[in-house]
């Protein structure tokens, strides 16, 4: 575990890495003791910093919700990070490339919660009862650690790689939904690329989020009404580069697109 000075001097590394666009070495190279918690730590220290300097909580991201990320992180249970009003991304309208990175897109529904959902107790069954409705979303994900080289405490303190979201228009009640089984394709230009399920989230994508509400209150943080909350992908995660057009669609729930320069 790292005290509150080598905590402070690593979040401020991520900032300016991420500022400057300028990617770090990985923090579990530079700091060897850093944990689980250190790296919770150091994510909350630089959202609050955000937040302070006029950003608002938009919602949360899952990640590592899959099995095989799960095995390849070594770890039994996804992660977390935080979605600001600053990362919210319009289908029409360029996303500037050169603003990040290593951006990657991912696919996935987002859940956007009608009323807030309760902390430790939290079941799917509440998840369901407060969403008001699901919309097709793409996150760009990017990492501000050196060609990817990260492990869980790097992406958890780099706020799980979160970078932005574009969410499509359609507006879907979850009731009558198998929200456990939608496929999804992604396509560049007219190429289909990547292909998933949303099984592929912990089996049910609603299950990652009443995970996230459980284990974000141990944190003294809640999903309120209003957050959109992204489960985690369902498909593979795909290099951007300036000039790329993709289009993500959804069984039963419409399609998403995001185009960059």
């Amino acid at each position: 575990m790292l005290n509150e000075a080598l905590r402070a001097d690593a979040a401020g590394r991520l900032r300016a890495a991420e500022r400057d666009r300028a990617p770090i070495e990985p923090l579990t190279g530079t700091y060897p003791d850093i944990d689980v918690v250190d790296a919770y730590e150091i994510q909350l220290a630089n959202i609050r910093g955000r937040l302070a300097a006029g950003a608002r909580v938009y919602g949360h991201k899952v990640g590592l919700s899959s099995p095989v990320m799960q095995r390849m992180m070594g770890v039994d249970e996804p992660d977390y990070g935080h979605l600001l009003d600053d990362m919210v991304l319009a289908q029409d309208e360029p996303i500037e490339t050169g603003r990040y990175c290593y951006p990657r897109v991912e696919v996935e529904i987002g859940y956007v919660l009608g009323a807030s959902l309760p902390g430790e107790d939290c079941t799917e069954e509440d998840v369901l009862a407060a969403t008001e409705y699901v919309v097709p979303s793409i996150e760009l994900i990017d990492s501000r650690i050196t060609d990817w080289r990260i492990r869980l405490a790097d992406t958890i303190a780099d706020n799980a790689s979160s970078a932005g979201v574009i969410l499509g228009d359609a507006r879907v009640s979850p009731k009558g939904m198998d929200l456990a089984d939608i496929e999804a394709v992604l396509y560049s230009g007219d190429t289909e690329i990547a292909r998933g399920n949303t099984s592929a989230v912990l089996g049910n994508p609603t299950t990652a989020v009443a995970w996230l509400a459980r284990k974000v209150a141990s944190f003294g943080v809640k999903l309120e009404a209003g957050h959109v909350v992204l489960p985690g992908s369902c498909t593979r995660a795909v290099d951007v580069r300036p000039g790329d057009v993709f289009r993500a669609e959804f069984a039963g729930l419409g399609s998403v697109s995001a185009r960059f320069e």
